[in-house]
């Protein structure tokens, strides 16, 4: 019996850190809302504003988590970035004023940096090359089943209020991260083999598994980075916008929490379908031409969404937002296909920090539009717009094969 490459075993423990992470701490966020607002009295603006600050901390380490997964490997920065979320939920259920909320959530923000995406995607992607999409695309689906947390995370509120429900949470997070960093390994290279499996000794002066050797400082001076950094801090912003006011929009409009929790799990769940499919869809098609089509599809899933009015509506928001996700491999495999494994960790990290001001815009600029007017229907527009400008700058990127042939895109 064939043994498993070890490759995929990176894939599932990273699968499941983003799994606990995003339910965690991206999803779950949006249940605590209505009950921390009406014990202490905050505004929707001055909540939101943690799930900016959290955003703004995984803007300025991405740089920084970029380098130290080159340079060091993900394991390490898996493994503290785990301890810094556990013992933020615990602050968390201690919060007594708005300063000691926003800095747990600083806390937060610093460990999830160094245990999603910047880390993550290097961490798989160094072990593959031709299934590099598919790769990403599991360990995407990771972030998609966290939603399956929201549930749970709104039951345990009910049932033992939300400062109890903080405190389990951050030890689940140790409980669960702590053990699956170690199984994280750096390059296959190291053990033996090359990506996707083939031991090293066997393709030794051939060809075929060679990568690119592109550095950072060549990549910034391409229009492939620049392009693809500007339309993600797009969908990035939408993003964090929606899933962190999507329980508060619903019930403005009347639609009853569990039926907005329902709405608010379903999303993520669905977006493994995306994630996965869309992944394998980039290892077989042009990937910036998959990736502008998932912007169209995000588009017009917001614009559905401003004109929500009763529960079918739902449907076709659900579906054509949930599956706009498989964005995050195809941003990860066009990454990999062009500037190779040399730097692919402070790419990443550049590129997440090139979004940091649209992850603090966006669920602040949708608080505020609540607070201001009433309803959420502005700001929704308002996203749908900027999606049209992601897709025009994904149809006026380069193609991969002219960036090959010594940097002619260059800008």
């Amino acid at each position: 019996m064939r043994k498993i490459f070890y490759g995929w075993w990176v894939v599932f423990a990273c699968f499941l850190i983003a799994f606990y992470v995003s339910g965690a701490v991206m999803f779950g966020f949006t249940a605590f809302f209505e009950p921390i607002a009406k014990e202490f009295g905050w505004s929707y603006t001055q909540i939101s504003l943690a799930a900016s600050l959290r955003g703004l901390e995984l803007g300025i380490f991405a740089p920084i988590m970029g380098f130290l997964v080159d340079r060091f490997g993900a394991r390490r920065l898996l493994f503290c970035g785990t301890l810094s979320i556990g013992f933020g939920f615990i602050f968390l259920s201690l919060t007594s004023t708005l300063g000691m909320f926003y800095g747990s959530f600083i806390l937060i923000g610093i460990g999830t940096s160094a245990c999603m995406g910047t880390v993550l995607a290097p961490a798989v992607a160094n072990w593959f090359r031709k299934d590099v999409g598919k790769a990403l695309g599991i360990m995407s689906c990771g972030i998609g089943a966290g939603g399956i947390l929201l549930p749970l995370i709104t039951l345990l509120i009910d049932l033992y209020q939300w400062r109890t429900t903080f405190v389990i949470l951050g030890l689940g997070m140790l409980l669960m991260g702590l053990p699956l960093s170690l199984i994280v390994r750096h390059r296959p290279e190291k053990y033996g083999y090359l990506p996707d499996g083939a031991a090293l000794e066997e393709q030794k002066g051939t060809t075929e598994y060679q990568d690119k050797e592109i550095d950072l400082k060549t990549a910034l001076r391409t229009r492939v980075f620049w392009h693809l950094s500007a339309a993600e801090s797009i969908r990035i912003m939408t993003i964090t916008a929606l899933i962190t006011h999507v329980i508060p929009y619903l019930s403005s409009l009347g639609i009853s929490r569990s039926h907005a929790t329902l709405v608010a799990t379903s999303i993520p769940l669905l977006s493994i379908i995306g994630r996965l499919g869309f992944g394998w869809f980039g290892d077989v098609f042009n990937k910036f031409k998959v990736l502008t089509m998932l912007y169209v599809l995000g588009g017009l899933s917001i614009l559905t969404f401003a004109y929500v009015n009763t529960t079918w509506l739902l449907f076709p928001f659900v579906i054509l937002f949930s599956l706009s996700w498989g964005a995050p491999p195809l941003r990860g495999a066009i990454l990999r296909e062009n500037f190779g494994r040399l730097a692919l960790g402070s790419i990443l990290g550049v590129l997440g920090g090139v979004g940091t001001v649209a992850r603090i815009i966006g669920p602040v600029l949708a608080g505020w539009t609540y607070d201001t007017f009433g309803h959420y229907k502005f700001v929704w527009f308002f996203f749908t717009g900027t999606f049209a400008i992601a897709v025009i700058l994904m149809l006026t990127i380069s193609s991969p094969e002219i960036f090959s042939k010594e940097s002619e895109e260059a800008i």
